[in-house]
């Protein structure tokens, strides 16, 4: 992230991957921290913001910003970042979506069918679209009286999905066509609409009764088979149909007779999936949990990969999620996240779950109250609100008891043993987890906060380590204990350095007293990632730090503690006597 126009600008990777829709509209991934406005040297500066993506299949790549009510579509420009700034150590250089922003906000790359736009003007136009140059849109002259703006983005969809979902394998389909136009009122003429006929399908040999085009209710989401009630027409390559009214089109061919039904269920399972939760704890740390829903056919292999540095009970039995649908997972009999987190509301992490994104949380887990022995808790996962966009027909299944509900798994941690040690774990200090490096006045570096610090890292990790103070022989060591995972790598080289400061007492202040010369370990952290070329994580650290100290005053306030730790400093020093 920088200003314009420096020759090689460092970059601020704000994104996780980008978002590939399975239909029609992008999906939104969860929100990003927002960047402080003063940042920006003059508000009339403009700051050029790159965010990584993976490669989109088919469609274009946008970004997308939330100003703190609805997001908005931001002119993208993309192209390949710099040799430094390739995913992986000799790998290609990172695709970027970059945008030019005067004001910070949340970004994230989504991909998106290809949108093409025309102004239409009572002259008439002609819209071609550039996913499929066969595809038209022919307005005559005299179609409108005044100049209205359009929208087409079309969709593939595959027939091989299609023929398995319907159960026909004689059917074929043509891309969806998605129409939207500003101001949405009727043309005064019918708008001419040229469309490939399905794959495999020629003019001259086709059977005209088993074709059909459908017109889609993106609200309601049903699908109304019109042939009868347009003049549709075919020739060697394209099928001709004229409307006057803007929605989704789609022309099917099948030998089915109730094809509106068949349509309508396709469309439901293209964004409905069968899932799987999992819940799995770190061998070596079983209070670090690891939260994930995927699809059935992913979560096999996923386990299997898992399986050295996790274990936890069996995933979840099949589940019926939809694409973008919220859920949440709530941990209960005697277990809580031990963290401040902006996506945990009222005990439960919230998720929104997309089919194409790992959907993966990890946290650390307390008890609730201090107990001896082992604690059996669990793991539940709850629906949020039902969208009010669903079918009818899937909004029916889940009324009634308990249909919010879908999984619960069971997590057990290990507690206090008889004689007063610890087996794994030591809940002491149910307030914060063991290892903390700050204070309650100046704020906490948590291990929640040092976990989500190092999942940042990446290959920075050992020029960290080395500005950290931690020597070469203990760097090899922990490279090669563990070689196989460079998340579990960088998590132990920033344990060891955090428990080597509490145990020398410097994580106690974050700073030296008056008239000493050390400096606190919170500071020493931030000094390194700043010589690391690191200062995203720096600047993070810091905002860390500053939102423990106002929850530390707030907390002072709300007792009436402040003035009376004021107090007795004033008291100490006595005014001079006249």
């Amino acid at each position: 992230l920088s200003p314009l126009p420096p020759p090689s600008p460092p970059l601020l990777f704000l994104s996780s991957p980008l978002l590939p829709s399975p239909l029609l509209l992008p999906p939104l991934s969860s929100p990003l921290p927002p960047l402080p406005s003063p940042l920006l040297s003059s508000p009339l500066q403009p700051v050029e913001v790159c965010v990584p993506y993976h490669r989109s299949r088919r469609g274009e790549v946008v970004v997308r910003r939330f100003d703190g009510q609805q997001w908005s579509t931001l002119p993208t420009e993309t192209r390949r970042g710099s040799i430094g700034h390739s995913s992986h150590p000799g790998g290609r250089p990172a695709r970027l979506a970059c945008v030019s922003v005067r004001q910070f906000s949340w970004f994230v790359a989504v991909g998106r069918p290809v949108r093409d736009s025309c102004s239409v003007t009572p002259e008439g136009a002609l819209l071609v679209s550039r996913t499929d140059a066969g595809i038209k849109l022919t307005f005559p002259p005299d179609c409108t009286v005044q100049t209205r703006t359009i929208t087409l983005q079309v969709l593939q969809v595959s027939v091989t999905e299609v023929q398995t979902l319907c159960g026909d394998p004689q059917a074929r389909v043509s891309p969806l066509l998605c129409l939207s136009q500003d101001p949405s009122i009727q043309f005064l003429q019918p708008i001419k609409v040229q469309v490939p006929l399905p794959t495999g399908l020629a003019g001259h040999t086709v059977d005209l009764s088993c074709l059909h085009l459908l017109h889609g209710d993106p609200s309601a989401h049903t699908w109304t088979d019109i042939t009868s009630q347009v003049s549709l027409y075919v020739t060697q390559l394209y099928a001709i149909f004229y409307i006057t009214h803007f929605s989704w089109y789609w022309l099917w061919y099948t030998t089915q007779r109730c094809v509106s039904g068949v349509v309508r269920r396709v469309y439901q399972r293209l964004k409905q999936f069968q899932v799987q939760f999992l819940v799995l704890q770190r061998r070596t740390d079983p209070k670090q949990v690891l939260l994930q829903c995927l699809p059935a056919d992913k979560v096999d292999n996923r386990v299997q990969s898992l399986s050295e540095q996790y274990d936890g009970p069996q995933p979840s039995d099949l589940c019926d999620l939809l694409e973008g649908e919220q859920f949440f997972a709530g941990f209960e009999r005697g277990l809580d996240v031990s963290a401040d987190r902006p996506d945990c509301a009222e005990g439960r992490l919230s998720f929104v779950f997309y089919s194409r994104l790992k959907n993966l949380k990890e946290v650390y887990v307390c008890p609730t109250q201090k107990q001896e022995g082992s604690i059996r808790g669990q793991v539940s996962f709850y629906r949020g609100e039902v969208p009010s966009d669903i079918p009818q027909e899937v909004a029916r299944k889940r009324k009634g008891h308990d249909s919010q509900w879908l999984a619960t798994l069971p997590l057990r941690l290990p507690g206090l043993n008889s004689e007063g040690g610890s087996n794994g774990m030591d809940w002491e200090q149910p307030q914060y987890p063991p290892l903390n490096l700050g204070d309650p006045e100046s704020g906490y570096l948590t291990e929640a906060n040092l976990l989500a610090i190092s999942l940042q890292i990446g290959q920075d990790w050992r020029s960290i380590g080395i500005n950290l103070g931690i020597s070469y022989q203990e760097l090899d060591r922990i490279q090669y204990k563990y070689r196989d995972n460079l998340g579990a790598l960088v998590l132990e080289m920033l344990f060891h350095w955090a428990r080597g400061q509490q145990q020398e007492g410097v994580g106690l202040r974050p700073a030296g007293g008056p008239g000493q010369k050390g400096i606190g370990a919170v500071p020493r952290l931030v000094d390194a990632m700043v010589e690391s070329d690191r200062r995203d994580l720096a600047e993070e650290i810091k905002d860390i730090v500053r939102l423990g100290t106002r929850k530390y005053n707030e907390s002072l306030r709300r007792v009436g503690l402040e003035e009376e730790e004021k107090r007795p400093s004033t008291e100490t020093d006595p005014s001079p006597s006249h």
